[in-house]
Order: C-alpha cells, then structure tokens, then sequence
C-alpha cells in the first residue's frame, strides 16, 4: 500500500487525453450518452491506463483472461460498437469525430483498427452465461457487429451543468483528499439511495481511516432501480444531516452498470484506485442481478488479482438488531431474523409506490421524504 495519499493510478501513470485538436472537416459519428461517458472518463484517467477504445488483442484478452495483453489487470471491455459500413468508414478516414446525443462534438478518435466482436465469446468471458435474461447479456447481444480501436483526444465538455455538479475528475479527487488531510480513503459504490445500513457500514469503515468517498453511478441502469437524481439528494441529504464535517466526499461515476458481479467489482476498485482511494468496500453479490453469482464471489475474486494497490475491505451485511439495539452484522449478533430489521430492494418499491415510509432504521426519515416527494423516483 502507498504511504500518505500518494496511491498510484492503476498501471502507474494518471492518463489524461484532453487535447486541443481541430475536427473541421473530419467524418464524424453519432455515439449514445453511455459511449460519450465512457470517453469522458478515459480522457480524465478514470480508466487508467486505457488511452482510448480497445483494440482486438486487448479486446481478447479481457475477454478470456480479465487482463490487457500486456498482463495488467482489466476485467470490463472498453469498446466502440458500430456496424460493418461505419467501421470501413472509419477505418478509412483515420481520424473520427465522436459526437454525443445532443450533437456536440466531444472527441476525436485515431483509428487504429477494426475488428468484428464475437458476442458469444463476450458474454461468457465477462459474464459467465449467455442467459439474455442477464441485463448485460441482452445489452452485448443488441450491439452492432464491429468494434474499432483507438486512442482518443477530448476536445469539448458538454455543457449540461445540472449532471456536472459532482461529476469529479481524478485529479479532482485526489486534490480534494489532499485538502482534506487524507491519507486512507475507502470508497463506497452504490446504484441507490442510502440506506441506514449503509451509512453505517460507511462510517464503520471510517472508524479506522481518514474518510469515505461516496460515488454512486450515474448513467442507464435497468428497470426498477431508483434514478440517478433521486440517488444523487438522498446522499447530499443524508451526508448534511448525518456526517462529522470532512469525514465524507461525495462524488458521481458517469458509467453504465453491466451487473457483470465479480469482474464488474475489480473493474470498480481500479476506477476508484484512479481516483485516489486506498480502499473500496466490497458487500455481499457486489454488481450482481439475479441469482447470477455466487453472493461472495465478488470478494473471492480479489485474490485472483493481488497486484492491485488499492485494498478490498469485506463487509457482511448490516442490519438493526432489536435486541442487540445496535446496528451489526450476523458475524456478530445471534439473534434470528424476526429480530432484524432487514427489507428486500422489491418490498421497499412497492412501500414506496403505496406512497409509505419504511422504518427509520431502514431509510432516514428525511432520505425516505426526498424518495417520497419526487414524481418517478424509479427507471421505468
């Protein structure tokens, strides 16, 4: 572990692709808000080492191994999917212009290669099943049928402020510890609002270090999860009313979830070990959905992978016992489940459609209103 907050970006050096670069008269394409995220983040070092979309040999070897060819650890493929007639396109101009949804041009991309994408080969080597029931799977399935690979150079951040509030670079972050007087931070990943629980195994994992950095994903996520707004005030919310000063930063990860279980969970330690954490929690069927994974393999996936700086801390489920009169975890309390007060994510919506409040040892009594008072509070 690197001593003071001088943890190293994964693969050793803070990528940073800004670059001031003419697109006049460059062929350009239309990508969806994801692929303008996922550039974004290259450009900013969120996914250091990567310097642009993989080309097939890394492509590859994500695939098969959870490793880039050069054996450094990379388990999520970072890829631009496009069909047969724009990947000739491309290739053949050289140089691209990356468009976002709104028509802004954010990014030129240097095509090294294009290659066709073996979808079968993607699902099971990332997700372990071909099951399109796997919200990952039906997305890899629905992707055109050729992938192009290269560097990239961001030329413009769009201008939709309301999003950027919290959306944080690397250097941002890092910055941010430092002022804090950081050395030890322990990132927490969440896709919803807070609930005691969590707060409490955040402020457990604070007891032994300096602060926690909260960064709940903002981007598509699948039916039925809370939206990236109503996540975004449960936490400004509950970080007001219930956080010591300088004990918790709150940032947002602009990214898709891929619910890939445990290579999505090395995929977020090395994001936050970009950003400067020394540590990420890591709870029980991390990114999973379904009965996909085994609810620890998230954790046990870590030992395949003891090169990374940043260190996985191992956390059972939080719950109230009422007659511990404490919130813990089965490690340590004995008593049954009629004591516990525990909530399934389906029997919360459904309080929640009916317009209830869960209790206070479930949800903050001013996190459960922010969820009550907004309009669609869930993905459709």
């Amino acid at each position: 572990m690197s001593e003071g907050n001088s943890i190293k970006p994964h693969g050793g050096i803070l990528v940073n692709r800004i670059a001031k670069v003419d697109p006049t008269g460059l062929f350009s394409i239309t990508i969806t808000e994801d692929l303008a995220n996922d550039v974004e983040n290259i450009a900013d070092g969120i996914f250091s080492p990567l310097e642009g979309f993989l080309g097939k040999q890394d492509f590859e070897s994500v695939v098969s191994r959870g490793r880039l060819a050069n054996d450094l650890a990379w388990t999520i493929p970072i890829v631009l999917d496009v069909d047969e007639q724009t990947a000739s396109k491309m290739k053949e101009s050289g140089d691209v212009l990356l468009k976002n949804p709104d028509g802004v041009g954010v990014a030129v991309l240097h095509v090294d290669e294009t290659y066709s994408l073996d979808k079968e080969k993607f699902v099971q080597g990332v997700y372990g099943t071909n099951d399109n029931s796997h919200p990952g799977v039906a997305k890899t399935m629905s992707m055109q049928d050729y992938l192009v690979g290269g560097k990239i150079d961001y030329i413009q951040r769009p201008s939709d402020t309301e999003i950027r509030e919290n959306r944080l670079t690397p250097k941002q972050t890092r910055e941010a510890f430092a002022k804090a007087g950081w050395k030890t931070i322990c990132a927490f990943q969440t896709r919803n609002p807070p609930h005691v629980a969590h707060e409490m195994l955040q402020k457990t994992s604070i007891t032994t270090r300096d602060g926690v950095f909260v960064n709940p994903i903002i981007g598509k996520k699948k039916s039925g999860d809370f939206v990236d707004e109503v996540i975004v005030k449960c936490y400004e919310t509950m970080i007001k009313l219930y956080y010591p000063e300088n004990r918790c930063i709150l940032g947002t990860l602009h990214t898709e979830m891929k619910y890939a279980g445990p290579k999505e969970a090395i995929h977020h330690a090395i994001m936050r070990q970009n950003y400067g954490c020394t540590h990420i929690i890591i709870g029980r069927d991390h990114a999973g959905v379904g009965t996909f994974y085994d609810p620890f393999a998230a954790q046990k996936i870590f030992s395949d992978y003891p090169e990374l700086e940043i260190a996985p801390v191992f956390f059972p489920p939080f719950f109230y016992c009422r007659k511990c009169l404490t919130y813990t975890t089965p490690k340590a309390c004995p008593h049954g489940d009629d004591d516990k007060e525990q909530i399934s994510g389906t029997k919360l919506r459904e309080m929640i459609q009916n317009g209830q409040a869960p209790s206070e040892f479930i949800l903050r009594p001013e996190v459960a209103k922010v969820i009550l008072d907004h309009p669609k509070p869930f993905v459709d």
